[in-house]
C-alpha cells in the first residue's frame, strides 16, 4: 500500500511539472495582449493544429510542431518578441521551446490561448 501511494505522488509531481511554462516564456493575458496590439505593432503567431480561426492582427500560421521546418519565416532578430496562441496553451509552450532551442529569448504565450481571447469578447479573422 505504502509503495502504491509512493507511486502516486511521484506521477503527481512529475505531471504537475510537464504543464508548467518554462521559465524562458513569459505569459500574457488575453486583455494584456489586445491593450498591447492596441499601442504596438507585435509580431502574432497562431501555432495551433488543425488551423483555426486566427486572431485579428495575426501575422504568421506556422503548426506547432513544424517551427524548425519554418524557421525562415520568422524575423531575423533572435531578440524580437514573438507572441504566441493555439486553441488552449499547450501547443504554444511547445512552440516556445522549439523557438527556445533556435535561439529566440523574448517568447511569450497567451494564457488560455484563442478560448480565452473569445471568452473575453475579442475578434477573429
Amino acid at each position: 500500500m505504502k509503495k502504491r501511494n509512493y507511486i502516486l505522488a511521484v506521477m503527481f509531481i512529475v505531471s504537475g511539472c510537464m504543464f508548467q511554462e518554462p521559465d524562458y516564456l513569459k505569459v500574457i493575458s488575453a486583455t494584456e495582449l489586445n491593450q498591447l496590439m492596441q499601442h504596438e505593432d507585435i509580431f502574432l503567431v497562431d501555432v495551433h493544429t488543425p488551423e483555426q480561426k486566427h486572431i485579428k492582427g495575426t501575422d504568421l500560421f506556422i503548426p506547432y510542431n513544424e517551427i524548425e521546418k519554418y524557421k525562415d519565416k520568422f524575423p531575423a532578430d533572435k531578440h524580437i518578441a514573438i507572441y504566441l496562441y493555439c486553441e488552449g496553451g499547450p501547443m504554444g509552450i511547445a512552440a516556445a521551446k522549439s523557438l527556445h532551442g533556435l535561439g529566440y529569448d523574448n517568447l511569450t504565450n497567451l494564457k488560455g490561448g484563442a478560448m480565452a481571447w473569445k471568452k473575453a469578447g475579442f475578434g477573429f479573422e
